[in-house]
């Protein structure tokens, strides 16, 4: 669709958004704001550059046909948002990553979550780090160091490393990074990159996540550059971190993790941009999540403790938003477990993992109605029927697999698409295949609420016949009592063609129930009543289950549950999927112009903003201690101390800002001292924080 007209000599800015499902352009005139062109492509998962390009030719295309004049020479920056980052994480998917955690003890791996992401048999305890006070705590042991190059040769995909206490004193970690690169060639972030703050434990599991997600983030910003030299694009490319500011290209490839939420960020500022409302709720629904976020006074409101995916807490700074593993290519199971489940009638669970729609993957692979008609035919259904994996390994295969791992890879890489029963016939192999899976080498195919959502007539954009052949296979499957959810194991009766339907609005039930669910959780945590507090309420959480709109005069009672803020939907499929959900939450919907593409605009109307904290300490009297980059310094006087730190906190902030790739910079300070009062006037130092902020264009 196209905006207002332009001249052949207005400025505009192409803003993209490369989510699991769709990748989005926009370009927004860079004088007046407004939006004068979008268009949308199918994210190509297998070679991004595909999609990314796509979208970027269509969008220049809608502009030239709408003003009959070229658009490339116009465009005078790229900006890049993403859901990549943010649907590893959820889902788990990345490289293997060796964590080197030099000076805590093994009772680190307990908090943070850091034992549940870290490879426990490449995490390694090196003695050394430092104390509270910048002071060394042990020697850096690089004799350990070698012995770790030596094992994890060929094993690993890049290297994360966090210091105890790294924050007051970064020499043990820089070291440790220096030597890993001299031997192996491989990415190694240290925690201290990634943020000032103290909390080890945290901080290594924020630098473990970043050194996942580089070969991803490497792959995209290569794929989108390669399509900007084809459409002769010369302008920079930038990409939206997680507080919806920009970094250059170059700057987001070595820290990949601060683009989590760099998706929901971007749909946030989208959002503000397009809805006209001031305070709202905002939900944009995705392929493989659903990100929640607070707009108040139309800024979305920014997370104090570092961004929360999919259960991990990160010190990457972002806009509060809560991200869940529930989209539209949600992966849907029969509940397979829990007699209550089965009893209760609870029939499916969606996500966290996503997959491939089976109407999506047919438009491209027309041989998989074969194999659907072959496990329709098959007497007795099999856990494996409607479920096929795709090759997604443009490198080869990894050197750092398990043996079941590269047999599987290696065929799968041959073959490039097939049944999972075919592929994985045995539970060695599929467990192999689900690793594989997490370890985004290889794709899911599998029926999704898309799916559904063709049965029932919500949508038709792609392969309805392989969507219902999916639905009919589903309805074969059993529950947790052994039954088949349709009742029926004869897939050619009418019975079981209606009981598919039937599993496909069970389907699209749950995803609004879920949907509502994490809505008022939203809601009643903004207003400070905690975490979870509808969906772990049994009570509360049937107001949303069992909701029906009900006549019956005889009714004695009402109880339900009521959104009372606008909601905006965002997101391709915002305008099937939320009209229910409105309607169970009572809430005033917003699908604003342009919905399906908000993360391209809010992506074109970023800046480049970077903060930086420096701490000051006071270990024994009559010393101010600053901690900043390289080793601490030490004044007599508080005032000198407080003077250089906000120096250090000012150029620090500024060159990261250039380096992120901000012009026109203008750098604010912000302090906050902490003292006690002794009493007779007198106080007791504590500490002091000195954060810088610079923005730029």
């Amino acid at each position: 669709m196209a905006g207002q007209k332009t001249t052949d000599k207005t400025p505009l800015i192409l803003g993209l958004d490369t989510g699991g499902t769709y990748t989005d352009a926009a370009l927004v005139d860079a004088n007046s704001r407004q939006v004068v062109a979008t268009a949308k492509s199918l994210t190509t998962r297998e070679d991004l550059a595909i999609g990314v390009g796509k979208a970027m030719e269509a969008v220049l295309q809608v502009y030239e046909g709408e003003n009959g004049t070229k658009a490339a020479p116009l465009v005078r920056l790229t900006s890049l948002s993403t859901t990549l980052a943010t649907n590893a994480v959820v889902e788990g998917v990345g490289g293997r990553v060796a964590l080197i955690l030099i000076g805590f003890d093994e009772g680190a791996l307990g908090r943070a979550g850091l034992a549940e992401a870290a490879d426990p048999a490449v995490t390694y305890f090196i003695s050394g780090g430092h104390r509270g006070d910048g002071t060394q705590q042990s020697p850096l042991d690089k004799a350990q160091l070698q012995e770790v190059i030596a094992l994890t040769k060929g094993q690993v995909s890049a290297f994360a490393v966090a210091g105890h206490f790294a924050t007051r004193n970064p020499a043990h970690e820089e070291e440790t990074a220096r030597l890993l690169q001299e031997a192996t060639g491989l990415p190694v972030t240290c925690s201290t990159e990634l943020s000032n703050a103290l909390g080890g434990p945290k901080r290594a599991l924020t630098t473990l996540l970043n050194g996942r997600l580089i070969s991803l983030i490497e792959r995209l910003i290569g794929a989108s550059q390669a399509e900007m030299d084809r459409l002769a694009l010369t302008c920079p490319l930038m990409v939206v971190k997680g507080d919806g500011s920009l970094v250059s290209a170059d700057f987001a490839r070595t820290r990949p993790v601060e683009t989590v939420l760099s998706g929901p960020a971007a749909s946030l500022a989208g959002a503000a941009f397009l809805a006209g409302e001031t305070t709202a709720l905002v939900s944009d629904i995705g392929g493989t999540t659903t990100d929640i976020a607070l707009l108040h006074d139309g800024v979305p409101m920014l997370s104090s403790d570092g961004a929360r995916v999919g259960g991990w807490q990160t010190m990457v700074e972002a806009a509060h938003i809560r991200t869940s593993g529930l989209g539209g290519d949600s992966e849907v199971q029969p509940v397979r477990r829990g007699r209550d489940n089965a009893l209760s009638g609870k029939r499916v669970t969606l996500g966290p993992r996503r997959a491939i729609p089976l109407s999506l993957l047919a438009q491209d692979w027309p041989d998989m109605h074969h194999h659907l008609d072959v496990q329709l035919a098959a007497p007795v259904a099999q856990a494996s029927d409607a479920r096929f994996l795709i090759a997604m390994m443009p490198e080869g295969v990894p050197d750092w697999l398990s043996r079941s791992e590269k047999t599987l890879a290696a065929k799968m890489l041959e073959i490039g698409r097939a049944p999972l029963a075919d592929i994985a016939p045995t539970q060695v192999l599929l467990g192999a295949a689900d690793r594989l899976i997490a370890r985004g080498l290889v794709m899911l195919s599998a029926f999704t609420p898309t799916d559904a959502a063709h049965l029932v007539g919500q949508f038709e954009g792609f392969d309805k016949q392989a969507a219902e052949k999916g639905g009919l296979l589903m309805a074969r499957q059993k529950n947790a009592l052994g039954e088949s959810l349709s009742g029926t194991e004869n897939s050619a009766s009418e019975e079981a063609r209606q009981a598919a339907v039937e599993i496909a609005q069970t389907v699209l039930e749950e995803l609004s129930v879920q949907s509502g669910l994490r809505l008022m959780d939203a809601a009643l945590a903004e207003e400070g009543h905690g975490e979870g507090v509808f969906s772990n309420n049994p009570i509360l959480s049937g107001l949303l289950r069992h909701k029906v709109a009900s006549a019956d005069s005889r009714s004695l009672t009402q109880i339900s549950a009521k959104l009372d803020k606008p909601l905006i939907a965002l997101g391709a499929s915002a305008a099937t999927h939320y009209p229910a959900i409105a309607k169970r939450l009572d809430a005033k919907l917003i699908v604003p112009d342009n919905a399906d593409v908000a993360g391209a605009v809010g992506a074109a109307a970023g800046s480049v903003r970077q903060r930086v904290m420096i701490t000051i300490t006071q270990p024994q009297d009559g010393v101010f201690r600053v901690h900043g980059p390289g080793m601490p310094s030490d004044f007599a006087e508080l005032d000198n101390a407080i003077a250089s730190a906000r120096q250090m906190a000012r150029e620090q902030a500024e060159e990261r800002a250039k380096a992120a790739g901000g012009d026109k910079i203008e750098v604010s300070l912000r302090e906050t001292i902490n003292e006690v009062e002794l009493g007779a006037g007198k106080t007791l130092f504590i500490d002091a924080q000195i954060q810088a902020e610079a923005v730029g264009s």
